[in-house]
């Protein structure tokens, strides 16, 4: 009885771990029924790290952020094969967007990997959202459902499992759920409008997973996050659309949540809620063992019914076996190699206004917007790389906040340092903005202002959500990937 009650307590963790290989605590872990992992880009994740995994519990679920575009784990360093959400969105075919997904599975589908928590089926409403933007298909319900839809096809398709998230929607916060918790101010009217059609749609299109979102949603409960709300989890997600696979919590050390209790109570409370999984972004043994005497102890004293552990260690067990028979969508995800499908999307979601082209290598000046905790920190725009290789002896310079503008010359007699014609040797080089979410940043804008005025030749490349276009040329990219970066490098340097 007690082993298995520790059993069932580990089947539904899911931690992270730091290094490139399996810790000893973790192999214990995973011969002792731990159900989970999830990996990270500092694994340097590969085929035979997962193997690691499953030689101690062959039904692990293997768990990954692998969205495309801003936020991937795979490829981190050269930036991702495909655009993202947004630009996918902007491109508004379906069908490209189920090749995608499709792609991605294959990708996941090679290392062997059960679980990705994609796609994000946020709305983003909100222009200020600070954590969403770009990883969302767009701000209009309708849209996003379609293409959360396609997403899902395509990466279950591959035989690996999909995850919408974050329920019940992330899009219009203003606060990163990773640094506090986020309220949405929205009627419960609204949210069965605007929020819930994409979880709707991806639970019709058969999605094995469904993420929580880390918010204070007062329409549906006024005292607890959705990870820890019985109405949001149970009562609507469970009960009023009906989704019966894996409830998977966003990781428990996030503020939003981790600032209310200890991460053994935050567990207990999301099961109770009505999640399946917990996942751990960073545990370690010792974690992660508190994390399981805490649910073990919570049944023991009656505050979590046992029934509802073994319930929540099913759906992940579910998931496994889902997985488990597949092989043969896997086998011929595989052999379905697509590789131009991310630079089609990227060249096509490609927003430019303005003629201006560069007729020589420029100097770029990189606007450094701190992105969201949600994207590795290593994750380059690529827009530097991809002008070098088109116009060797392109030189970047990196603006930091407050820092003044580095000397960017002047205009070319003929108007034309970044313009079509002979360039005047006498001219200044062509210079090109890189800036990320402009429209959300005045410094930003400032910095824009400030360049555009000094040199009006000036090409601006927004990377996130693009405001008002300004310079002689504006490029939006919709997103940070290295097809985006290769897509507007090739309209600037043709």
């Amino acid at each position: 009885m007690s082993r298995d009650l520790y059993r069932l307590a580990l089947a539904v963790l899911h931690p992270g771990f730091e290094g490139t290989s399996a810790p000893d605590w973790l192999r214990r872990a995973l011969g002792e029924g731990l159900g989970g992992v999830v990996l990270f880009a500092r694994n340097a994740i590969g085929a035979p790290l997962v193997k690691e995994l499953r030689a101690e519990n062959p039904g692990v679920v293997v768990a990954i952020d692998e969205e495309g575009g801003t936020v991937t784990r795979l490829e981190v360093g050269a930036g991702s094969s495909f655009p993202g959400n947004r630009a996918l969105g902007v491109v508004d075919d379906a069908g490209l967007t189920e090749r995608v997904g499709r792609q991605i599975g294959r990708m996941l589908a090679e290392l062997d990997i059960t679980l990705d928590y994609a796609p994000s089926a946020d709305v983003n409403a909100n222009p200020a959202n600070p954590v969403i933007g770009v990883r969302s298909f767009g701000p209009d319900p309708d849209l996003v459902a379609r293409h959360t839809a396609a997403f899902v096809r395509g990466v279950q398709g591959a035989g690996v499992a999909a995850c919408a998230k974050h329920f019940p929607g992330h899009g219009d916060t203003v606060t990163d759920s990773h640094l506090a918790l986020p309220t949405v101010h929205a009627s419960r009217e609204e949210l069965l409008a605007r929020d819930l059609p994409p979880f709707r749609a991806a639970i019709e299109a058969g999605v094995r997973s469904v993420m929580t979102g880390h918010l204070l949603v007062p329409a549906l409960d006024p005292d607890a996050p959705a990870t820890l709300s019985q109405a949001a989890l149970t009562e609507l997600l469970r009960g009023e659309l009906g989704f019966d696979g894996m409830v998977v919590t966003d990781a428990i050390e996030m503020r939003a949540v981790a600032a209310m209790a200890s991460p053994g109570e935050i567990a207990v409370r999301a099961l109770n809620a009505g999640a399946d999984a917990i996942c751990i972004g960073i545990a370690g043994e010792d974690g992660l063992r508190e994390i399981r005497d805490a649910v073990v102890a919570a049944v023991r004293d009656g505050v979590l019914p046992e029934e509802r552990l073994a319930e929540a260690a099913g759906r992940v067990r579910a998931l496994s076996d889902w997985y488990a028979a597949r092989p043969a969508d896997r086998e011929a995800a595989r052999a379905d190699v697509d590789p131009g499908v991310g630079l089609t999307a990227a060249r096509e979601a490609l927003t430019v206004t303005g003629t201006a082209r560069l007729d020589r290598a420029p100097l770029v000046v990189e606007v450094n917007t701190r992105l969201s905790q949600a994207v590795d920190p290593d994750t380059p725009t690529g827009i530097t790389a991809a002008l070098t290789t088109l116009l060797p002896g392109t030189t970047m310079v990196r603006l930091e906040r407050d820092a003044p503008l580095p000397d960017l010359g002047s205009p070319a007699q003929d108007g034309g340092g970044a313009g079509p014609g002979r360039p005047d040797p006498d001219g200044g080089r062509p210079v090109v903005l890189v800036v990320h979410d402009a429209a959300r940043h005045a410094w930003v804008r400032d910095v824009v202002d400030a360049a555009v005025a000094a040199r009006p030749d000036a090409i601006v490349v927004d990377t996130g959500v693009p405001g008002p276009p300004t310079g002689a040329t504006h490029v939006a990219t919709h997103g940070i990937s290295r097809v985006s970066a290769q897509a507007a490098a090739e309209r600037l340097a043709r």
